[in-house]
């Protein structure tokens, strides 16, 4: 049990619907939520690897961004260098939510037994099914895909 609300930095897609439930959730727990664009933000090598600390590559992907839903993307497939590259030129693969707590710790996605042991979900009401499906429509639609960085995305260190 945490007794303790804090703040959370929370990297998402603007407009999720997905990443808008996850907010509501840590916020019924009485967490403070800071939206940041993940789309926008000049992300480096080693920022992302604090967020994935050590899970596999396979896990840092969003698998619903067009690219991996294709198939023109294989996360098993890659090496973390090859991995990484990738991330920092299209962020919209990163796997959301990107969170990183008051006192430094990150964590990436929203499974939620794991965001409960990283920093309490206990006052938050049940969740219904996957925190981290998509929620845009029900006919299988996947969100529209905002503008994001251009071909020079991968030039920030």
């Amino acid at each position: 049990m945490h007794d303790t609300m804090t703040t959370i930095t929370f990297w998402e897609k603007p407009g999720c619907g997905g990443n808008m439930k996850q907010k509501a959730v840590l916020r019924a727990a009485g967490h403070t939520v800071v939206p940041r664009n993940l789309l926008t933000e000049p992300w480096t090598r080693s920022r992302l690897l604090a967020f994935f600390g050590d899970r596999p590559v396979a896990h840092w992907f969003n698998r619903a961004a067009p690219d991996v839903k294709n198939g023109d993307i294989v996360p098993e497939e890659l090496d973390e260098a090859t991995a990484l590259g990738l991330l920092q030129h299209n962020p919209i693969l990163i796997r959301r939510p990107l969170m990183q707590a008051g006192d430094g710790s990150r964590m990436v996605g929203f499974v939620l037994a794991e965001v409960d042991a990283w920093v309490g979900l206990d006052a938050a009401p049940p969740v219904e099914g996957d925190p981290e499906a998509c929620v845009q429509g029900g006919g299988g639609r996947r969100c529209a895909d905002p503008d994001h960085r251009g071909s020079d995305a991968g030039t920030h260190p």
